[in-house]
């Protein structure tokens, strides 16, 4: 697929924590080793063991300190896979994906978002709602570390994320292929007023500066959600949280 396995596409390659260590397990990620803390046991732990064995994958006992020593983030639920370095895929793989399922491209476009739990949980949220794909920039934002993939409940396993060295570039391109651009955006339309059936691109923000000027300037049409109260802003992921499951629900 496209670009999938090229060698210099890669970076964290522990996985931490029982869910995602399942989900890597189910998705036939390449896992090297699991180590676990010595007389943890519970029905998860057990199932990853029994799942280990049957892959013929190592698995190491050690004590609690060791993990901790080990862990890169405090949630490791004294289990922790190291594993093949994550491999980002090119933007055509998505298109791919969409193209085998039938469906128009439903894609995510994180304009360099930098808090490794929001990016986690828009990956969760985006594999919930089928999204194709998710398209993130090379440089000044985060990627694929042992707290994003914590933070999607090993989502990460099942999502496509292609790592570009130009957003406002790979946007043109997404429009070169057919797919119209929607920006998040506080100055825009009321979301619902839109429709999302067809092959759409969403973009969101960064926390704290939101959709870049050019960025913005490329988008086809801005998209704002409703504020009542005080606060005028919404995190990123559940900003896009909200504009995914528009998506599903127009889309039946």
């Amino acid at each position: 697929m496209g670009d999938r396995y090229k060698a210099h596409d890669v970076l964290e390659n522990q996985i931490e924590g029982k869910n995602p260590i399942l989900e890597a397990l189910r998705s036939d990620r390449d896992i090297q080793r699991i180590v676990v803390t010595k007389g943890v046991q519970d029905r998860k732990i057990q199932e990853i063991l029994n799942r280990a064995a049957s892959k013929k994958i190592k698995v190491q006992e050690v004590d609690k300190r060791d993990i901790e020593r080990m862990a890169k983030t405090p949630a490791h639920q004294g289990i922790i896979a190291i594993v093949a370095p994550y491999r980002y895929v090119d933007i055509g793989d998505i298109m791919e994906r969409a193209q085998a399922l039938g469906e128009s491209p439903l894609i995510l476009i994180l304009d360099h978002l930098n808090d490794p739990h929001n990016f986690g949980a828009i990956i969760r949220t985006a594999e919930a709602c089928g999204v194709h794909g998710v398209i993130i920039p090379k440089r000044r934002a985060v990627a694929v570390t042992p707290a994003v993939v914590k933070a999607s409940a090993g989502a990460v396993e099942h999502m496509l994320i292609a790592k570009v060295a130009n957003i406002a570039n790979t946007i043109d391109r997404l429009k070169e292929m057919g797919l119209w651009i929607a920006g998040a955006s506080m100055e825009g339309e009321v979301y619902t007023s839109h429709d999302f059936k067809g092959p759409i691109g969403i973009v969101i923000g960064s926390e704290g500066e939101g959709i870049s000027r050019l960025v913005k300037e490329k988008c086809d049409f801005l998209l704002s959600i409703p504020m009542k109260g005080q606060v005028k802003s919404l995190n990123a992921s559940v900003a896009a949280s909200v504009l995914m499951y528009e998506a599903v629900r127009q889309r039946g």
